[in-house]
């Protein structure tokens, strides 16, 4: 394959100024928020070894970027942030205080087998409170997520809810073992209603429960749930209270209107075992980001403790985002030989008063009645070529 001058590797993308802008933006307004409730900033490497994050990282192995190292070991680029985080948590900064409370801003990256306009490269900003094991860390982390989307102006912000090991036990009272529990999962993560009714019949579910299978997958509140939990099974009833409890701090928090209590929801990342959630607002036919539980992967770092976030994707909620229709105040100074060391004295006093302030030299601009179109005020210093 000849590879063009002006080609880019598959699912890499150039940001242009305008969308670097933004995204400055929301990366500053996002990691205050962060800070804000509590959450210091951590960056990883970009380099990981696959031995460790690769393998644990619930991404598809095929999606990984890997290369080798001077020493033959084989590295990726980190293709989630979670399992970094975990990582550095687990080896240093639990040691010092429980829980920590972990915010970040960074890119990661999931290698695509062919061109769809999925970017093989994005930054996430999130969250991670690990060493928590309550329901409220989880409700914390659910508000603070909603948080930021409401105060970067996301349209519509709601948020989906489910509970991974309680629809495991549910499945399980359907009699399907785990290889069945595992295709019914497939067609829940990819949100194939057509395949997962299919599976009632395939899996040979009794014919009087097949109705109440399918069911599942047309959930909007927690009361609709209660028509699957045992009551008499001690770890359902528990986990149904649990969300009920969780129910009344989000409702308490003014999120009731936004949340959806979906039971058959389940996250695409398989180290989340317990609560899951996922975030959503329009603008963007995507989902703008995903958490929960994943205290099994503490596990896989010798820790028996609880962990919880979530991660939210910058290029969607760029979509999501309420575009700002007030034109920002943008002041060009255009000089020449004669003007220059004025020029630059104006620039200097505008700036200082925090005004955005361009500097050109007249003459190397061949269109300046269409260049100084861009600005809001523009002014042409004694002297200066108009073009």
């Amino acid at each position: 394959m000849t590879i063009q001058m002006f080609e880019k590797p598959l699912g890499m993308r150039d940001d242009f100024p305008f969308i670097a802008k933004k995204k400055a933006e929301l990366r500053d307004k996002g990691t205050r928020i962060m800070q804000r409730a509590g959450y210091d900033l951590l960056q990883t490497p970009t380099l990981e070894y696959y031995e460790t994050i690769g393998k644990i990282s619930a991404i598809p192995d095929n999606a990984l970027f890997k290369l080798l190292d001077s020493q033959g070991e084989t590295l990726v680029l980190r293709p989630d942030m979670t399992s970094p985080i975990a990582r550095v948590a687990a080896s240093k900064l639990l040691k010092e205080k429980m829980p920590v409370r972990l915010g970040y801003y960074s890119n990661v990256f999931r290698a695509q087998k062919r061109e769809g306009g999925r970017p093989a490269e994005f930054e996430q900003m999130g969250v991670e409170l690990i060493g928590d094991n309550s329901l409220y860390a989880d409700a914390e982390v659910i508000i603070l997520a909603s948080t930021i989307l409401r105060e970067l102006e996301v349209e519509s912000g709601r948020v989906v809810i489910g509970h991974t090991q309680l629809l495991q036990l549910i499945l399980e009272d359907f009699g399907l073992d785990a290889d069945q529990i595992e295709a019914i999962r497939e067609a829940l993560v990819s949100k194939n209603s057509v395949r997962f009714e299919g599976l009632a019949e395939e899996l040979a579910i009794d014919i009087g429960k097949i109705e109440s299978f399918k069911a599942l997958n047309r959930t909007k509140t927690l009361a609709d749930w209660r028509q699957w939990v045992d009551f008499s099974n001690a770890e359902q009833a528990s986990l149904y209270e649990e969300m009920l409890r969780l129910e009344k701090i989000i409702t308490r928090n003014g999120l009731a209107e936004a949340v959806t209590y979906d039971l058959s929801f389940i996250s695409h990342m398989t180290y989340y075992t317990g609560l899951v959630f996922e975030f959503y607002g329009a603008g963007s036919g995507f989902p703008l980001g995903n958490g929960g539980r994943y205290d099994g992967l503490m596990k896989q770092f010798g820790l028996h403790i609880g962990a919880t976030g979530f991660g939210l994707r910058v290029d969607r909620l760029l979509e999501a985002i309420s575009p700002n229709r007030v034109k920002e105040a943008n002041t060009l100074i255009l000089f020449d030989e004669l003007t220059e060391e004025q020029a630059h004295q104006e620039a200097e006093e505008l700036r200082a008063q925090g005004k955005h302030v361009t500097l050109q030299y007249g003459p190397a601009v061949q269109a300046i009645d269409e260049f100084s179109a861009l600005f809001t005020e523009v002014i042409r210093m004694e002297g200066a070529t108009n073009g």
